[in-house]
C-alpha cells in the first residue's frame, strides 16, 4: 500500500512539473562528480534532485542576487550534490533524513563566527572562525558562494557534501557527533572503532607535525570528520580509500555506493 502511495504522489509531481531534462544534462556537463555518473544513476539522480527543488527553498542573499544568475542547471547542480549522499537510499529514507532543515542559503562569500571551545585541561578558549558553511539542528544549510563554485569536481573538496552530511548525523541528536542514525546492518560497535582508529591516526599526524592523508579539519572534532569524509569518500575516493581502506569499505556499506567505481581513469587531484 505505501509502495503504491509513494509511486502515486512521484508520478503526480511528474506530470505537475515535467523533468527538464535538458537543463539536467547542462548540470551534469558543468560539474564533473555528475558526469561521470551512469545513466541509471544519472536519471535517478536528476529526478530526485528535481523534486529536492520543490521541498527545499534555495535563498540567496540580496546583494548575491543582484550580481549573480543562478539558473535552473545551477539549481539543479546543487540540489545533485546533495541528493547524491543518498542517491541509493528509499525516496522515504532520503525525505526522512533530509528533514531536519527547510532551506539553502547562499551568502557572497565566507563568514565569520565567534567561537568558544573548551581544551582537554578545562580552559575556555574564544577565537574568530571562518567558515564556508554552517547549519545547525532544524535551521537552514548555509554556504558560501565562491566555495561552492569551487565544489563539485574530484579534489576532495565539496561544501554541500559537508553540510548535508551534518544534516545526515543530526538525525539521532541536536548536534553533530559523527555518529549518524545507522541502517541495521551496520553494527554501531564497527562504526565507533573505524571511526576511532581514523580520529586516532589523524590526531597523530598532527602531534608528529606532519600534514594528515586528508584536510586536517577533519581533526578538529568527531562531527566535522564525518562530514570531511563523506566529503572524501564522493569526490575524492581514491585518497580516503587508500589512507582508511576500512572507512571507505565502511561508508560503502551506509551510503550504498561505490564512488571508486566512478572515478575517471585519469586520477583525481587531491585536497589537503
Amino acid at each position: 500500500m505505501l509502495g503504491r502511495l509513494r509511486r502515486w504522489r512521484v508520478e503526480r509531481f511528474e506530470a505537475r512539473h515535467p523533468f527538464p531534462a535538458d537543463a539536467w544534462a547542462e548540470a551534469r556537463s558543468r560539474l564533473p562528480l555528475l558526469a561521470v555518473l551512469g545513466d541509471d544513476e544519472a536519471e535517478r539522480l536528476g529526478r530526485r534532485a528535481w523534486r529536492f527543488l520543490h521541498t527545499k527553498r534555495l535563498s540567496m542573499h540580496p546583494d548575491l542576487a543582484a550580481s549573480t544568475p543562478f539558473d535552473e542547471p545551477a539549481q539543479l547542480a546543487l540540489a545533485a550534490q546533495a541528493c547524491l549522499l543518498t542517491l541509493s537510499w528509499s525516496e522515504d529514507d532520503h525525505d526522512e533524513a533530509f528533514s531536519g532543515f527547510h532551506e539553502i542559503l547562499i551568502l557572497p562569500d565566507a563568514f565569520h563566527r565567534q567561537v568558544e571551545e573548551m581544551d582537554e585541561f578545562g580552559v575556555m578558549h574564544a577565537y574568530e572562525d571562518e567558515r564556508a558553511g554552517e547549519t545547525s539542528h532544524q535551521g537552514p544549510v548555509v554556504v558560501a558562494f565562491p566555495d561552492l563554485m569551487e565544489s563539485g569536481d574530484f579534489t576532495g573538496f565539496n561544501v554541500v557534501i559537508h553540510e548535508l552530511a551534518h544534516k545526515l548525523d543530526m538525525g539521532n541528536s541536536l548536534d553533530v557527533d559523527g555518529f549518524p542514525p545507522l541502517p541495521r546492518d551496520l553494527d554501531p560497535k564497527e562504526w565507533h572503532r573505524v571511526f576511532t582508529a581514523v580520529w586516532d591516526d589523524l590526531q597523530a599526524h598532527l602531534k608528529r607535525g606532519e600534514e594528515p592523508p586528508i584536510d586536517d579539519y577533519a581533526a578538529t572534532h568527531p562531527g566535522e570528520c564525518f562530514a570531511v569524509c563523506c566529503e572524501y569518500f564522493f569526490s575524492a575516493p581514491d585518497v580516503l580509500s587508500g589512507a582508511y581502506p576500512d572507512l571507505y569499505e565502511l561508508l560503502t556499506h551506509y551510503f550504498r555506493q561505490d564512488p571508486l567505481r566512478r572515478l575517471p581513469e585519469a586520477g583525481a587531484t587531491t585536497h589537503a
